[in-house]
């Protein structure tokens, strides 16, 4: 119970020992972080004149037990995390770690298995280890790879965009089928929390159609073309918009034009311009109405604005046309495997920029030129020791070696 003058939150004192008598106590067990009287907010301890059997509030996720592989779940009052061993890595502990991160040059490492891993190549590299510079004039996007992560470009936030925006667009697909299901072309907005007033700006491929959506915060306009003609190589979008009303013109598509909900008349926007894809891979973090669920596929040649009728079409970025940054892009029509000769049996995997090998089973390294030990955990079929006990490589097969307590070939016997 806290008291605040006589306010009494969580039990009475003079009830509580009546009822204590009575053999039974009566009084909220549980949670409380806001407490407010007429529209005053009360801070519940810096409050509080008097107390007592109150403690911190802890977050029950960790009874659920969400850490994977040994990892120690923590919380507080308002957040939970896991603290993983060793090996893993991750929100859950879900992933092996990159504790001897091979990658140079700014790359994210990623877990392939508990021995391998990827580089997913930063802006302006490429090859295994991110290790060989490239020139990249027309991107190239992957979509989302494997791994979860999509192909991006960021640049600096585009000025001047309040009121009045022009875009051009030129791009080529690289595969009909999957690039044109749910594709982001480029964003640009305030990063989102799953509420529907942020402002935001997109364009994206949905179903066969682009689709141009923006929100100025009353809520979201969206016009969608037709059917693009997959008998075209490359495509060209031109869109805008002044104050509410916005147009969007593809290929040789007639006008189309939409006014956005609402009375607001400006874009208030905070991030980078992200091309092809977004830094953060979950797309819940972007704003409603803005999300495409996987990045870009294929070739974007130009990308020019301008935020008013009388200047001319400029690239994004400072200075002009550079990114900030990026992730697994690659030049045109390219292929980094071709550089690449995986062993053994192994395929080589391209995403824009970033290459690597996929083993067969029995294979591991960059180049597929390890063999898998018996006693390794991507070795199939798996060994057989039980109960703790320990797999020893041997010339020809393994040994298991038991702990206290335990006997037998694979330790099965107390």
């Amino acid at each position: 119970q806290i008291t605040f003058g006589s306010i009494f939150l969580g039990n009475v004192p003079v009830y509580e020992e009546i009822n204590r008598c009575a053999g039974q106590i009566v009084g909220y067990k549980g949670c409380i972080r806001d407490f407010q009287v007429n529209n005053k907010e009360l801070f519940i301890i810096d409050e509080a004149l008097g107390g007592r059997n109150i403690e911190n509030c802890n977050v029950p996720i960790c009874d659920y037990h969400p850490c994977r592989n040994g990892g120690t779940c923590t919380s507080d009052a308002e957040n939970w995390f896991c603290e993983c061993p060793k090996l893993y890595s991750g929100k859950l502990c879900q992933f092996a770690t990159c504790d001897e991160n091979p990658c140079g040059n700014g790359a994210t490492c990623f877990p392939k298995s508990r021995q391998d891993a990827v580089c997913l190549c930063p802006y302006g590299r490429s090859g295994i280890l991110c290790s060989d510079a490239v020139n990249i004039s027309q991107p190239s996007f992957s979509g989302t790879d494997v791994f979860g992560y999509t192909s991006f470009l960021a640049y600096s936030t585009i000025p001047n965009i309040t009121f009045y925006y022009e875009f051009l667009v030129k791009f080529q697909l690289a595969n009909h089928h999957s690039a044109l299901q749910d594709n982001l072309i480029f964003f640009t907005g305030q990063k989102g929390q799953g509420l529907n007033g942020d402002d935001f700006l997109v364009l994206g491929l949905h179903n066969g159609r682009v689709v141009y959506s923006y929100n100025l915060g009353s809520g979201t306009a969206t016009i969608s073309s037709k059917p693009l003609d997959l008998t075209l190589s490359i495509h060209v979008i031109h869109l805008g918009r002044y104050l509410q009303k916005g147009w969007l013109k593809v290929d040789d598509h007639k006008n189309k034009t939409v006014t956005s909900p609402g009375r607001l008349v400006g874009l208030n926007v905070f991030s980078q311009f992200y091309l092809g894809g977004y830094h953060e891979y979950i797309p819940e973090l972007l704003p409603n109405g803005s999300r495409f669920t996987n990045g870009f596929q294929g070739c974007i040649f130009d990308v020019q604005v301008r935020t008013s009728m009388n200047q001319e079409f400029k690239s994004p970025g400072t200075p002009e046309g550079h990114p900030n940054s990026g992730r697994s892009v690659g030049q045109c029509k390219d292929s980094p495997c071709s550089l690449i000769k995986c062993r053994n049996g192994g395929k080589c995997i391209e995403s824009g920029s970033t290459v690597y090998c996929d083993c067969p089973t029995g294979w591991k390294g960059a180049f597929c030129t390890e063999t898998v030990s018996v006693c390794e955990p991507e070795h199939d079929p798996p060994h057989l020791c039980k109960q703790g006990g320990t797999c020893v490589p041997l010339p020809d097969s393994y040994a298991c070696h038991c702990p206290l307590g335990t006997t037998g070939t694979y330790c099965e016997q107390g």
